[in-house]
């Protein structure tokens, strides 16, 4: 059983690292820093952890996990005539990159 389940994760580890780029972020290019600037440009504040040394040009995105967008609510139309209503506003928006980066 104990093999068995040591086989499986070994798998999940290896079929990780070896999915290509293009995979994890949708950015067909596949280069770390395309699937940085590309969620940079839709606005999310960008949280990168790399395992590896290498230069960012060597880097193959592992996963994109976890947009997070917050919103709050905001007052419309408060104090003037006629009915008030809320607004959802947005406060921050993160995502979580993972890359490999062979040195």
């Amino acid at each position: 059983m104990r093999a068995g389940f040591t086989l499986v994760a070994a798998a999940a580890v290896m079929g990780v690292l070896a999915a290509p780029a293009g995979s994890a972020s949708g950015d067909p290019t596949g280069s770390a820093q395309n699937t940085i600037n590309y969620w940079e440009q839709q606005g999310y504040s960008v949280n990168v952890d790399r395992v590896g040394s290498g230069p960012l040009n060597s880097c193959v995105v592992t996963s994109v996990r976890n947009p997070n967008t917050i919103t709050q609510l905001y007052r419309e139309n408060g104090r003037g005539p006629g009915p008030s209503f809320l607004v959802p506003v947005i406060i921050s928006r993160t995502v979580q990159v993972s890359l490999y980066c062979a040195g």
